[in-house]
């Protein structure tokens, strides 16, 4: 017997998708959540970009999830009256040497499915964009922006209409295999401890899900790196209409121009590489911003951009270090009857959600 049949441990974007599929197949599912609130880390520090599947080589977990996602996601928001805008995105170049990295980004889009990407000379660039100065871009009609809040808020809504549950302040200290399951030790925001089992078990609990997992025989989870990326605000109207990246860059995607839904331009994120996890924003990071963004936008105003927010990936490798796929460990990766453990679940982690749900789903079933 168990005190309940699954239980995810996360309440972030990935973990509410994937309670939300579960319940609706018939589990019964809890949500445990150590925070306060729900997508109070990761999920809450984002560009809040729906990517279009452009950068992810075919085959890879990205690549299979992102695009589906994508289209999964397009339809959630249209269906339960999440707040979205279709922007576009140009990936640039703003020198010779970068076109043979659009040039394989286009390639690798195209093998992995994505057919919809057009390429922009400087003419057509300076007609749809007058403000950038850049000789190429990739041009990406299906990128977007999502109100990620109301999103998480509707698969919450959608897990509890199927009978699941999010528990917040719900801290797991420690997890042992059972020979019917797996039990947890949770200790609540009050200090109290309690004993929970249950049958599954899906760890999607970003940073913490390495350390979480270490415990379980045959689990064999990565190690867990932190690459911090800030934002920085631009004071004022942005002349620009679509979201504009540079050519990606090692850890990450550049300091790239994304817009919210109230048209406010925010410039990032970069890479900071930390040891332990802090929300602070240093203003000084924001000085080799306006070179690399002036590197396409050249007329940024001076004194323009300030401090505005950060994330911290969840990595699974280190500085220097090739970009890792998505780690989705089913039991048909550590014979582990019932677990589903997540691990580097990074952009395009919003993206997929939907469709890791149903990934996970399938694992287990």
């Amino acid at each position: 017997m168990h005190d309940i049949e699954t239980v995810v441990i996360g309440a972030g974007v990935v973990g509410l998708a994937i309670a939300r599929a579960l319940a609706i197949a018939g589990r019964e599912v809890m949500v445990l959540e150590r925070h306060g609130l729900i997508g109070s880390e990761t999920s809450a520090r984002n560009s809040e970009v729906i990517h279009a599947g452009i950068y992810y080589p075919p085959g890879s977990l990205k690549a299979k999830l992102c695009l589906p996602g994508k289209h999964l996601l397009y339809q959630f928001c249209d269906e339960n009256g999440i707040a979205y805008k279709k922007t576009g995105k140009l990936i640039v170049a703003s020198n010779e040497n970068q076109l043979p990295e659009l040039e394989r980004l286009h390639a690798q889009a195209e093998a992995t499915g994505l057919h919809d990407l057009e390429v922009y000379d400087a003419k057509k660039l300076k007609e749809v964009e007058p403000a950038l100065d850049c000789i190429s871009a990739l041009y990406s009609p299906s990128t977007g922006i999502i109100d990620s809040h109301g999103y998480m808020l509707a698969l919450q809504g959608h897990l509890e209409a199927h009978g699941g549950q999010v528990v917040l302040g719900s801290s797991v200290d420690r997890i042992e295999k059972t020979p019917e399951g797996y039990a947890i030790e949770v200790t609540s925001a009050d200090g109290d401890s309690m004993a929970l089992t249950c049958r599954e078990l899906v760890i999607s609990a970003g940073h913490a899900a390495p350390g979480l997992a270490a415990n379980l025989p045959g689990a064999n989870p990565p190690k867990a790196y932190l690459a911090k990326g800030n934002y920085f605000k631009l004071q004022g109207k942005a002349p620009l209409s679509r979201l504009v990246y540079p050519v990606p860059e090692p850890g990450g995607s550049g300091v790239h121009i994304t817009l919210d839904l109230q048209g406010q331009a925010r410039f990032g994120p970069d890479v900071e590489w930390i040891e332990r996890i802090n929300y602070d924003v240093d203003p000084a990071r924001g000085e080799k911003f306006y070179a690399a963004i002036r590197s396409y936008w050249p007329g940024l105003p001076d004194n323009s951009l300030v401090p505005d927010y950060c994330g911290i990936r969840p990595k699974i490798v280190g500085p220097g270090e090739p970009a890792a796929d998505f780690r989705i460990d089913g039991p048909e990766t550590h014979e582990l009857e019932g677990l589903v453990a997540l691990y580097g679940i990074e952009s395009p982690g919003l993206t997929s959600s939907l469709a890791i749900g149903n990934d996970v789903l399938e694992r287990l079933s």
